[in-house]
Parts: structure tokens; C-alpha cells; sequence
């Protein structure tokens, strides 16, 4: 079972990658995190958990699987009978950069799952990518950088 939201985001893709490395900041942006915390220390990379929580959903520790930067990165949760990836993606498009976030539910309980939480899970992929497109525009126009 799989979803994805596309977003054309008025910033460069360096820009769109920096407010999605900030992974703690999340929460300020989308209503879809409560917290990221990085249960290994250091800058995003392969192998790298992170314990994310959200709403309507149990705290759970994601791994870094894939990372190419600036330009996508992978993280993947669960245990037996289920599997969730999601995928970030970036790609210079025109002066901009467009965005697909994808989640995917794999085994027979992640069926299950993606089956009862298909329209939450719709809902925090809308979310995500509005929520980016705004703060990324705002980092790119000057307004609000973190210092």
C-alpha cells in the first residue's frame, strides 16, 4: 500500500534540504510531528535512528536507510508483519524544487494498518509537503532563518 504527495516548492533545492535536515524542527512546520529525536547523535546519515512521534499514532524509532544529499533520504520502521518507509525526495525544478514525500505500508499487519490509517496518513502527507513549502519559501525569502 503506497501514497505520495507532490509539491512545487519557489526555493532552491539546498535551501528545501536544510529545513528538511533539521529533523527536530519539524514539529514547528507540520502538525503531522509531535517530536523527532535523534536517537543517534550527528548530522542525518545512513544507519542514523531517530524516534519520531506523532499524533494518533505510538512513538516509534526509525531508521536511516537511504541518503543522497540534497536530494533524498529514506527512513524505515517496524518489525515483523510490517514495514513503513518513507521517502523524501528532491529535484531542482525550474528556479524551484519539487518535493514527493512517499510512504509505503509493506507486510501482512502494515496492510492492515495502511488500510485503517489510510486517511490519516493522506492527511499528514498534505501536511508535510504544505508545511515545507511554507517554511522553505520563508528560509528562502529571508524571513524567520534560524540563527
Amino acid at each position: 500500500m503506497e501514497w505520495s504527495a507532490s509539491v512545487p516548492i519557489s526555493a532552491p533545492p539546498e535551501v528545501v534540504w536544510a529545513v528538511m535536515a533539521e529533523v527536530e524542527a519539524w514539529p514547528e512546520w507540520t502538525a503531522s510531528v509531535r517530536s523527532i529525536v535523534r536517537v543517534d547523535p550527528g548530522p542525518l546519515h545512513v544507519g542514523q535512528r531517530l524516534r519520531i512521534s506523532q499524533p494518533r499514532f505510538p512513538t516509534t524509532v526509525w531508521t536511516l536507510t537511504e541518503l543522497v544529499e540534497r536530494s533524498v533520504f529514506v527512513w524505515v520502521a517496524g518489525g515483523p508483519g510490517a514495514r513503513t518507509t518513507a521517502r523524501h525526495e528532491l529535484e531542482p525544478s525550474g528556479a524551484g524544487t519539487l518535493v514527493t514525500l512517499r510512504l509505503t505500508q509493506q507486510g501482512p499487519l502494515g496492510l492492515l494498518v495502511g488500510a485503517l490509517s489510510s486517511k490519516v496518513t493522506k492527511r499528514y502527507l498534505e501536511l508535510e509537503s504544505t508545511g515545507l513549502k511554507r517554511r522553505s519559501e520563508e528560509r528562502a525569502a529571508g524571513v524567520g532563518e534560524r540563527g
